[in-house]
C-alpha cells in the first residue's frame, strides 16, 4: 500500500494522544505511523476531518505539522509457531530481538520488529490430504513447537474449500504449506496467521464448564475453585500478594499453555517474573516452565496507551492456542492499570467522565474482555474442545472494592478471591479471605469431585467453610465476654477452626514442598482435621468433661505434620484418623 496517499498532518499532541487531519478514508482502530519517527499508533476516534490517535510509544519531541501515515490495517498479532518461550512488549515486539536490533537494553522509538521470526524454519507434518474438504479451524499440519506443545496449523477462519496441495517438510512461517481451492480461486496458506486483537476469534459454541483448574493452592482448589474456562477476579490492596498469587498460578496450574500479561505493574515485579520463569521446572511435566509459557511485559514506566493493547494481544494469543484444543490460562496483572490507561486517554480526549473519572464505557470494555473466556467447541470438522481461563488482578486504591473497576469486574466474573491486608500483616499467606471470597463454579464441579476425589468431598468442604464462619461469630463473643463464657463444644469449634486456618489454609508459595498440594492430598488433610471435630463433639459435650483434658491430647500436636505427608502415602492419613479415634475413646473411658 502506498502510505503517501493516506498521509495526514499532526494538529495536536497531548501525551499519548495525537490528533491529525487530512488522512484519506481513515477507519476506527486503523494502525497509523505517527511523526517523522513513525511511532506506532491506533485511531480511536473520528470526528469530521480529525482523527484521534493513541500512540503506543513515547511521544516526546513529536509536534504539530509532522506527518501521519495510514496503513489501512488494524492492530493485529502474529500467530504461528514460535510464540511459546517468547517475551513480548505490549504490542507483540519480542524484547530479545529489540535489544539485538537497537543495541541497547532500552526500546528505541519507532523500532519495528516481527512478532514471530520469519527466518526460523519449522518441521511440519501434513495431517490433511489432497482432496479433503476443509473449513476454518481444520488442521492442515502439525509442528512440534516445544517438547510440551504440538502446534496445530489450522485453516484460517472464514476460508473453506478443497485441499489442492499440502506439504510436509521444513518451512519458515511465511512459506506456503498448503493450497486450498475456493470459489474465489486458489489460496496459498502459510503457517503464519494475523488476527485483529479487538475481535474475538470465532468458535462453534460455548460449553458448560465442568472441570476445575487445578492450581495446587489449598484455599483455591478446595474452598474457592475456578472451572477451566472460567473468569476470576483477584482484588486486593498494595502488599496483599496479588502478584505472588498469580505467579504461583502460572507456575503450578494444570493449564497446558500459560499467557502472563504484566500490565502496568512495577518494573521490579515483572523483572522477577522474567528472571525466574526461565529457570523454573513445571511440576506437572518435569520440563522447563517456559516451554508452555508466553510473557507480555508492559510495565508502569512503559507508554500508557500500550497497556490496553497488551491485554488484548495476550487474550488473542490465548484464544489461538484454545482453538487448537488446549486448556489455556491467561493471567492479567493488573486490569486496574489497564482501566487507568483508558481513563487517561479518555480525559485527554475530553470525553464526559463517569464515576471517579473513568470513561462511561469502562463496564462494557471490561465485560468484553472477560467474556472471551470459556470452554468452547472449536471450529472445524474434528470434534475438538478448548478452554480459556482468565484470571485478572484488580488493584483498588486502599482496598476499596466499591470503586468502579472492582465493581465492573465483579459483575462479569463468577469467582472472587478477595485478598485481605489484615491477613498480610499477620503473615498469613495466601491472603484470600475465607469469609468474603466466593466461587459460583462449585455446583458445576461437584460431579467431578465425587468421581475423581471422594464421594463426600463437597460435604467435607461445606462443613469446613461453615465452621470458619461460626468461628468468626464466636471470636466476636470472646472479645466481649472472654473465652470462659464459651461451652466446651464452642471451644472445640474454635480449636478445629484454628487448625484449618493455620495448618490447611496457610501455604508458603516459596517452599518447594508446600507450594503445591495435589487435590487428593488436600481432601485428606481437611478430612483428617474435620474428624477431630466429628469425633470430639460427643466427648466434650458431656457436662462432667474438662476441656483442658482434650486440649492436652498428644495427637493434636501432629496436625501440622499432615501437610508433610507424601502424596504417595495416603495410608498415613488413615493412621492419623485411627489415632484420633483411639485417643478420644480413651478420654471417654476416663470420663466415665
Amino acid at each position: 500500500m502506498n502510505t503517501e496517499k493516506k498521509k495526514g498532518i499532526i494538529t495536536r499532541v497531548s501525551g499519548p494522544l495525537v490528533e491529525a487531519k487530512g488522512l484519506i478514508a481513515p477507519k476506527m482502530y486503523e494502525v497509523v505511523r505517527v511523526g517523522d519517527a513513525e511511532l506506532m499508533g491506533e485511531i480511536i476516534e473520528l470526528k469530521g476531518d480529525i482523527s484521534s490517535i493513541q500512540v503506543y510509544e513515547e511521544t516526546a519531541g513529536i509536534g504539530p505539522g509532522e506527518p501521519v501515515y495510514g496503513t489501512g490495517g488494524t492492530m493485529s498479532v502474529d500467530l504461528g509457531p514460535g510464540l511459546l518461550e517468547s517475551i513480548y512488549d505490549g504490542i507483540q515486539r519480542p524484547l530479545k530481538t529489540i535489544e539485538e536490533k537497537s543495541g541497547s537494553c532500552y526500546i528505541a522509538r519507532g523500532i519495528e520488529v516481527d512478532g514471530i521470526d520469519r527466518d526460523r524454519t519449522w518441521d511440519i507434518t501434513a495431517v490433511a490430504k489432497v482432496g479433503d474438504l476443509v473449513s476454518g479451524g481444520d488442521i492442515l499440519g502439525e509442528v512440534q513447537e516445544t517438547s510440551l506443545i504440538m502446534h496445530k496449523v489450522m485453516v484460517p477462519p472464514g476460508i473453506s474449500g478443497k485441499v489442492k496441495e499440502v506439504k510436509s517438510g521444513s518451512f519458515n512461517v511465511t512459506e506456503t504449506i498448503a493450497v486450498i481451492e475456493t470459489f474465489e480461486g486458489d489460496l496459498d496458506i502459510p503457517m503464519l496467521q494475523k488476527w485483529p486483537i479487538r475481535v474475538p476469534r470465532p468458535k462453534q459454541t460455548k460449553i458448560f464448564p465442568s472441570e476445575p483448574l487445578i492450581t495446587g493452592g489449598r484455599s483455591i482448589d478446595t474452598f474457592f475453585p475456578v472451572a477451566k474456562g472460567g473468569a476470576v477476579a483477584i482484588p486486593g490492596p498494595f502488599g496483599s500478594g496479588k502478584t505472588v498469587t498469580q505467579q504461583s498460578l502460572a507456575k503450578y496450574c494444570d493449564a497446558q499453555v500459560i499467557v502472563y500479561v504484566g500490565c502496568g505493574e512495577r518494573g521490579n515485579e515483572m523483572t522477577e517474573v522474567l528472571n525466574e520463569f526461565p529457570e523454573l521446572i513445571d511440576p506437572n511435566t518435569g520440563e522447563a516452565l517456559m516451554k508452555r509459557t508466553i510473557l507480555i511485559a508492559n510495565t508502569s514506566n512503559m507508554p500508557v496507551a500500550a497497556r490496553e493493547a497488551s491485554v488484548y494481544s495476550g487474550i488473542t494469543i490465548a484464544e489461538y492456542y484454545r482453538d487448537m484444543g488446549y486448556s489455556v490460562a491467561l493471567m492479567a496483572d493488573s486490569t486496574s492499570r489497564w482501566a487507568e490507561a483508558m481513563r487517561e486517554i479518555s480525559g485527554r480526549m475530553e470525553e464526559m467522565p463517569g464515576e471517579e473519572g473513568y470513561p462511561a464505557y469502562l463496564s462494557s470494555r471490561t465485560a468484553e474482555f472477560y467474556e472471551r473466556a470459556g470452554v468452547v467447541k472449536c471450529l472445524g470438522t474434528e470434534d475438538r474442545t478448548g478452554a480459556l481461563t482468565v484470571i485478572g488482578a484488580v488493584s483498588p486504591p486502599g482496598g476499596d472494592l466499591s470503586e468502579p473497576v472492582s465493581q465492573a469486574t465483579l459483575r462479569v466474573t463468577k469467582c472472587f478471591w478477595g485478598l485481605d491486608s489484615a491477613l498480610a500483616y499477620k503473615k498469613h499467606f495466601p491472603t484470600i479471605n475465607w469469609l468474603t471470597s466466593y466461587s459460583l463454579y462449585v455446583p458445576n464441579l461437584e460431579a467431578y469431585w465425587r468421581k475423581e476425589i471422594a464421594e463426600d468431598f463437597p460435604e467435607v468442604r461445606a462443613s469446613a467453610l461453615t465452621l470458619l464462619q461460626a468461628e468468626a461469630k464466636l471470636l466476636e463473643i470472646v472479645k466481649l465476654v472472654g473465652m470462659e463464657s464459651l461451652s466446651n463444644t464452642e471451644k472445640l469449634t474454635l480449636e478445629v477452626s484454628r487448625m484449618i486456618r493455620e495448618d490447611f489454609l496457610f501455604q508458603n508459595a516459596f517452599d518447594k514442598d508446600d507450594s503445591y498440594t495435589p487435590p487428593m492430598k488436600q481432601y485428606r488433610i481437611l478430612k483428617s482435621i474435620m474428624s477431630i471435630l466429628t469425633i470430639g463433639k460427643e466427648v466434650v459435650s458431656r457436662d462432667e468433661f474438662e476441656y483442658s483434658d482434650f486440649a492436652k491430647l498428644e495427637i493434636l500436636k501432629e496436625v501440622p505434620k499432615l501437610k508433610d505427608i507424601s502424596p504417595d502415602d495416603m495410608g498415613a492419613y488413615d493412621t492419623f484418623d485411627a489415632k484420633v479415634s483411639e485417643s478420644i475413646t480413651g478420654l471417654v473411658a476416663v470420663t466415665k
